[in-house]
């Protein structure tokens, strides 16, 4: 907390609260195994004055995050995604940034496929941008969860759960505090050494218990059992690890929806480059004369094609397509690739959606921006010669 010379108060968060606020969405341990994720430069500790979303970082964006007093930077693209094996500030690009931004105490911030993944993350947000509904993951993530089922006095039931629940358990697609609950009895007896919570030591007990059963996300895992065997009244809490096979409904791949009314190829066309404010696309042709069933990827999806296919979509709309995918697909699915930047740029308008409210509710002094230009690398020629 900070006062000006008026004596008011000016509410900041630190980077570690936007951090475990942003992370509950969409969570570091959702994202692919060799993405790098999370804090890129900075300090934890940082107070955040204001905020600049951008899909990637360059000088241009921290030019402009200085010029709206930004000292906060969240990127989509991971500015740090190699081991960086030197800094040498006279002629390598990446160097001068990071020296620049270590300079005035800038902290970057990036979420990729972690983004890409979760729901209401980028491929959500481009199919509400092509006005979808019904919107669903193309493919959902699997063996990534477990089920812990652990013993509970019936008295201590309650808050052992409400503790598991604190920390990440129990939540399946939009319902959380999920639980199985199945009453017995444990018995035991415990040593000269124990000192149990309940009845009394080298005596046999039967005591009513409950048996919990919650599902939690890997990346979860620990934390949910630390808070379980904190929260537990028992010396020895008696609990099983299971490894699942199951699809998480909460993350995944693509998304796939229907439009509110069909269209035929030219009009869908249309749909799309005005949707996502583009004049350029890359497709092929598909087998339906009428669009109603659309699958999404933003960015490099191509791999999803056959998902895409199998769910019996119309069309499918990704990036960086290539040659031999277009074949794959040629007429069987209507295949476009209307560009990396153009299908993953529009997820930053749900991330300061999302920013904003937290802000909001909290009452904190912070300003979120989207920077103002593109960071597209790509532009296209038009050349009118050829006939």
């Amino acid at each position: 907390m900070h006062f000006n010379i008026w004596g008011a108060f000016f509410l900041y968060m630190e980077v570690i609260e936007f951090i475990k606020y942003f992370e509950k969405w969409a969570p570091p341990g959702a994202a692919w195994d060799k993405d790098n994720v999370g804090l890129q430069i900075g300090s934890p500790k940082t107070k955040i004055t204001s905020i600049l979303l951008a899909l990637e970082l360059n000088k241009k964006v921290i030019k402009e995050a200085l010029n709206k007093n930004c000292n906060f930077i969240f990127t989509h693209h991971p500015f740090i995604f190699k081991p960086i094996k030197n800094l040498n500030f006279s002629s390598d690009e990446k160097s001068q940034i990071i020296k620049e931004l270590i300079k005035n105490d800038i902290t970057v911030y990036s979420a990729h496929t972690n983004l890409d993944f979760t729901k209401g993350g980028v491929s959500f947000k481009l199919a509400e941008m092509l006005n979808l509904k019904n919107i669903k993951f193309l493919e959902l993530e699997e063996e990534n969860q477990y089920k812990i089922a652990v013993y509970v006095p019936n008295k201590s039931l309650d808050s052992v759960a409400d503790s598991m629940f604190e920390n990440g358990a129990g939540k399946i697609g939009e319902y959380e505090n999920c639980s199985f609950r199945t009453l017995g009895e444990g018995t035991f007896k415990g040593s000269e050494l124990s000192n149990p919570n309940v009845g009394i030591k080298n005596n046999f007990e039967k005591v009513q218990e409950t048996r919990l059963e919650v599902l939690v996300d890997k990346w979860n895992l620990n934390k949910v059992l630390n808070a379980m065997i904190n929260a537990h009244p028992y010396e020895e809490p008696v609990y099983d690890v299971y490894v699942l096979k199951n699809k998480n409904i909460n993350y995944g791949f693509g998304a796939i929806g229907e439009l509110e009314k069909s269209m035929n190829e030219s009009e869908f066309l249309g749909h799309v480059c005005k949707s996502l404010k583009t004049q350029n696309l890359r497709l092929t042709k598909g087998k339906s004369s009428k669009i109603t069933k659309v699958a999404v990827c933003g960015g490099s999806g191509s791999d999803l094609l056959f998902s895409a296919i199998s769910q019996q979509a119309d069309a499918f709309i990704t990036a960086d397509v290539k040659y031999h995918t277009f074949q794959d697909a040629e007429e069987k699915i209507l295949l476009v690739d209307a560009g990396h930047y153009e299908t993953e740029i529009h997820s930053l308008d749900e991330v300061k959606k999302r920013i904003d409210k937290f802000v909001r509710e909290n009452k904190y002094n912070i300003k979120v921006y989207k920077y103002s230009r593109s960071t597209n690398p790509i532009s296209f020629y038009n050349y009118t010669g050829v006939k």
